[in-house]
């Protein structure tokens, strides 16, 4: 679990905030896989290369329009593609609520409301792309708490489709409400509506570094060179605990007369609806007839979405629910690259020490199936490397 502090003295973009992402160890590859899952394979090309601004290293990314291109997007049509694909809840959720608060933002600047607002140049292919992969790459790194600071915007005017308007544009100036922005004297648009979007829905202002204790520093590339480097520094540190107590809620049926059949396809729509675990005990019922629990691990916001479907799943006619408190190690997912493929490694660690490493199982039974390769041999070589790297820091 990580706490980022976004140092803005170049602004922000959201190619340039998913640079840093990528300077921080986000794998190029695993990104490139979560954003074919848009299904948009001929809208755009993307560009991720090393490069210096001004002596500093950074990652530069940039989305290059493709074959097709569409200028005009609603909300709906944006939520449309998200939520149709494959990506993780928490990403969709992530990106939905970026540009709920970018809609929000355009539709006051024009007079109209969110559904029908048109996003021209920001609901354009780069930023669906800046977005949903600002997304991924924050989960990938597990990234919890999001502080910016010393935002400078820039100055003077700019060209756009509905004509020429001052820096900061409308848009970006209505999302940053609240935090305190700096003029400076770069004639550039340096924070642009998508990276305003980003800030104000997952960040909080934060004045300085007086109290940040970092233990690495990433930097993303923007386009233009400047007089000044044109970097965003992200600091990164990492959490000094290493176990989280969660407040949950623990739901409980007792079922002796259904399908058991049921359970599987139950437990999976419990799963895809956002319990965090599910399980199934065996049990001696009353008149000594066997059952089975079934047992729901949910945060208190999926309750009622959890209950319709155990409801309506299953033939139990009332569950227990408790409040308990789950401890959690603090937990990483990593992309190996073995000599047999790529394999997702998820790393616990205990009081800053590794605690266990455990290889996806899915990533491992597809490389075995394709290369005919013992399932075992692909889980050790995966945990080998995957424990070489942790152990030398380098995962």
């Amino acid at each position: 679990m990580k706490t980022i502090y976004l140092d803005c003295f170049s602004g922000i973009s959201g190619n340039m905030l998913i640079g840093a992402l990528l300077d921080a160890g986000v794998p190029q590859e695993y990104l490139e896989e979560q954003l074919k899952k848009l299904k948009l394979p001929d809208e755009y090309f993307l560009t991720i290369e090393q490069t210096q601004k001004n002596g500093i290293h950074a990652v530069y990314f940039n989305v290059s329009l493709g074959n097709v291109h569409i200028t005009h997007r609603t909300l709906p049509d944006i939520q449309k593609i998200i939520l149709q694909s494959a990506l993780s809840k928490n990403v969709q959720d992530t990106a939905l609520a970026i540009f709920k608060n970018l809609a929000e933002a355009e539709a006051k600047i024009h007079g109209t409301n969110i559904q029908t607002v048109h996003f021209h140049e920001v609901g354009a292919i780069d930023a669906i792309i800046d977005i949903v992969g600002a997304a991924v790459c924050l989960e990938y790194l597990d990234v919890k708490d999001i502080f910016a600071g010393n935002l400078h915007t820039g100055t003077g005017f700019i060209d756009c489709a509905h004509g020429r308007i001052p820096i900061p544009a409308p848009a970006t100036a209505e999302l940053l409400k609240g935090f305190t922005l700096k003029n400076g004297s770069t004639e550039k648009e340096l924070i642009t509506p998508t990276g305003a979007a980003i800030l104000t829905t997952l960040a909080k202002e934060e004045s300085g570094l007086q109290n940040f204790f970092y233990d690495k520093i990433a930097y993303g590339a923007g386009t233009w060179e400047l007089p000044h480097p044109n970097v965003l520094r992200v600091y990164i540190k990492e959490s000094c605990e290493n176990t989280v107590v969660d407040n949950l809620l623990l739901l409980e049926a007792n079922i002796d007369d259904m399908n058991p059949q049921f359970f599987s396809y139950t437990s999976e729509k419990l799963f895809k609806t956002g319990a965090l675990d599910v399980w199934i005990t065996p049990i001696m019922m009353k008149k000594n007839r066997p059952g089975q629990m079934l047992s729901v691990l949910a945060k208190e916001n999926d309750y009622s979405a959890l209950c319709d479907i155990v409801f309506s799943e299953t033939t139990t006619l009332g569950m227990r629910v408790s409040k308990i408190n789950r401890i959690a190690l603090d937990r990483e997912i990593k992309l190996v690259s073995t000599i047999y493929g790529s394999v997702h490694c998820k790393i616990a660690r205990y009081k800053g020490k590794i605690s266990n490493i455990s290889a996806e199982y899915d990533d491992c039974q597809k490389l075995a199936a394709a290369q005919n390769v013992p399932l075992r041999k692909i889980q050790h070589e995966a945990l080998r490397i995957a424990y070489y790297l942790a152990e030398n820091k380098n995962c």
